[in-house]
């Protein structure tokens, strides 16, 4: 089975899991994609095939600089314009050149990573789409619709200019999509983008929940400064957007100071974004937050669907920031839930802030919101749900393993 991904930790992460649950199962796995972004993010030995990564090293960055402080629609439109259609075009010789190698017998699209799609139906593979946010699911141009219009036509000239046929939408396999989240957050069933029409999801659309991979570790973390006698609140605006919260972190600390007798903040965010800390606040440049959930009591974060779902997972209500592409819908999911309060990113006040974390840790209707959210999840099964759905699949041509003494363009080596 080859995973098609692009170069971001929220999306790599589940197909580290599934792959994981497929691999003790017996199956081959493989990835594709841009490898030096990918390589710290694989597991050790994992077969990583080059896709994209001419001028990665240099383009991310200068990418990541003009998409920082981007927001709304101009933020949508740089993402498809200046990232996933040329993501896309970079992408499809290597993706092509991993499908010859590796002879999978399925293809895993992130639904992000578009040449995945392209080139399984190319030869004639079943493929399968891998949903890592929600936000496609819950008409994300609804508000937008001009938007919507142009994302389309983007993807139909991308459909012409690689020779695909035309009438079909690489987002959303007619196989399986495998969705890593469910439907009670989500929200109910409707008209969708993949134009099924209404009355709930298609029966193709797998919800799983989320599915955690083995992460790089993140350094020492300070366990014994956890305070036992005050709920604990981590804050953290995941990997691409802690940059931009110069503004947002003043406001935190002022309102940590105004919490400080009831509450311990643990704020991971870059040193010299932060200034001085109250001794009250637990800083960390990065902390290991999978292991830290369990000691926590709530997450204030920026939406990322990532974080989200890991904290849903253990229960824990939430304050979202958004700030550009599919965290407002994240957003915007959670509160319609019940699970937690959502505040303004680039103007919030301390005073918003300390409402809003007051309301999450005292208002016991998010926490059982949040915690019926964390039984969906577990009865939707993670990784392992996702691996039974794969193998129920029927396979395509290659119904073969791949050639023996076949290497694949970069392998992950161990420590």
């Amino acid at each position: 089975m080859l995973f098609v991904v692009p170069p971001l930790a929220g999306h790599v992460n589940p197909t580290v899991a599934v792959a994981a649950e497929l691999t003790a199962r017996g199956h081959h796995v493989a990835w594709a994609g841009p490898a030096a972004a990918l390589e710290p993010l694989l597991p050790a030995g994992a077969l990583l095939y080059a896709a994209g990564d001419r001028g990665a090293a240099e383009g991310h960055d200068v990418l990541h600089a003009r998409w920082r402080d981007l927001r709304g629609v101009a933020a949508l439109r740089f993402l498809w314009a200046e990232v996933l259609i040329p993501l896309a075009r970079a992408m499809l010789p290597g993706v092509h050149s991993a499908v010859v190698a590796f002879r999978p017998d399925v293809l895993v699209a992130d639904q992000q990573a578009l040449a995945g799609a392209l080139v399984a139906r190319r030869h004639g593979l079943p493929w399968v789409t891998s949903a890592t946010t929600s936000a496609e699911f819950t008409q994300p141009f609804a508000g937008v619709p001009k938007v919507g219009e142009w994302v389309a036509q983007s993807i139909a000239a991308l459909l012409a200019d690689c020779g695909a046929p035309a009438g079909w939408d690489p987002r959303f396999s007619p196989h399986l999509v495998l969705v890593f989240s469910t439907p009670e957050l989500i929200g109910p069933g409707g008209p969708d983008p993949g134009g099924h029409g209404a009355g709930g999801y298609p029966p193709h659309y797998a919800f799983v929940g989320p599915a955690f991979g083995a992460r790089p570790p993140a350094g020492g973390f300070p366990w014994r400064r956890l305070d036992p006698a005050r709920p604990r609140v981590l804050v953290s605006l995941g990997t691409l957007n802690r940059e931009a919260g110069a503004r947002f972190y003043p406001a935190v600390l002022r309102a940590a100071d105004a919490l400080a007798d009831r509450a311990q903040l643990i704020l991971a965010a870059p040193g010299d974004l932060v200034g001085t800390l109250p001794h009250h606040v637990l800083h960390q440049e990065y902390v290991p937050q999978l292991k830290l959930l369990p000691h926590l009591d709530a997450v204030l974060c920026h939406g990322g669907h990532n974080t989200v779902c890991e904290a849903l997972a253990y229960g824990l209500p939430l304050v979202v920031a958004p700030v550009r592409d599919d965290q407002p819908i994240v957003a915007r999911q959670v509160t319609e839930a019940g699970a937690g309060v959502r505040v303004r990113f680039g103007r919030v006040r301390a005073e918003e802030l300390h409402r809003a974390l007051s309301a999450v840790l005292d208002d016991p209707a998010h926490r059982r919101a949040a915690r019926r959210i964390q039984a969906s999840f577990a009865e939707a099964g993670g990784a392992p749900a996702a691996a039974d759905r794969l193998e129920k699949l029927p396979p395509g041509p290659h119904l073969h393993p791949p050639v023996p003494g076949t290497a694949p363009t970069v392998s992950v080596e161990g420590p």
